[in-house]
């Protein structure tokens, strides 16, 4: 059995403090083979730095993926083309820097294939067709000798997700939400087998309005005027699911994450 842990955004300073502090533990109860995060809010809740990059990836993970921030700061374009492990979305438009999946290696030599693909729909519309990359990127994960498969799929809509599902059910080894940092009440096995959760929510401040702080975020729902939005602190958990895989690489067990950080 290979045993996958994948966190949900890693949001802000607080998100990776708790990356740092909880995952030790974490790792070493429940035996996890190898993991992964979704990391396009870990620089101030909005995008990815080079050098917070190179902390969660010190903190053991595997690979980070990305998402609608992921190009917020040029300075992570150099990363994404020099590291492999730090990932963008393989829908954006090429050319485009940087690569949308990997295969790295569990400590007993299984293959797993981790890709990142983005919605379209209320967010990219100038994306390719994540359902058409789907099927491209997983024969060439297969074809690189990936025995399981994990896809991050970064949208907004439960719809979109649920449909990639559906074509994926049967072919990928999971598929997990991301973006909306909401953990959803669905993580299950679908009837072909895939592993998936509509949304595996969020590692960072929980007493917040998606990550970010209250008092700077509700004025512009009361006045209907941007505002500089601010990270919360406070009631960080780290969300994820754990994930099992058999021998053959098909999932056999989904369940959710939701640790309290205690500050």
């Amino acid at each position: 059995m290979t045993r996958l842990l994948f966190l949900g955004d890693v949001f802000g300073r607080a998100g990776r403090r708790a990356v740092r502090d909880l995952l030790p533990g974490l790792v070493g109860r429940e035996a996890v083979d190898l993991v992964l995060a979704n990391a396009e809010n870990a620089s101030g809740g909005l995008g990815l730095k080079p050098e917070e990059a190179r902390e969660l990836l010190d903190c053991g993970l595997a690979a980070l993926t990305g998402g609608n921030h992921t190009f917020r700061f040029p300075e992570l374009e150099e990363t994404l083309v020099r590291d492999s492990r730090v990932l963008r979305p393989a829908n954006y438009p090429e050319p485009c820097p940087g690569r949308g999946w990997i295969v790295a290696e569990t400590p007993g030599g299984v293959r797993v294939g981790v890709a990142n693909l983005m919605g379209r729909v209320f967010m990219n519309p100038a994306l390719d067709c994540p359902f058409r990359k789907a099927d491209q990127i997983l024969a060439e994960m297969r074809a690189a000798g990936a025995l399981v498969t994990v896809i991050d799929f970064h949208a907004e809509t439960t719809s979109e997700k649920k449909a990639l599902a559906a074509h994926l059910d049967g072919r990928a080894g999971a598929l997990l939400g991301t973006h909306t940092h909401v953990p959803t009440a669905d993580a299950r096995l679908l009837p072909g087998g895939m592993a998936y959760m509509t949304d595996v929510g969020l590692c960072g401040p929980h007493d917040s309005i998606i990550g970010m702080s209250r008092a700077s975020v509700l004025p512009s729902f009361l006045t209907g005027r941007p505002r500089r939005f601010e990270p919360a602190d406070r009631g960080v958990r780290l969300n994820g699911v754990i994930l099992d895989f058999n021998d053959q690489g098909r999932a056999v067990a989904i369940r959710p994450v939701d640790l309290d950080a205690g500050y």
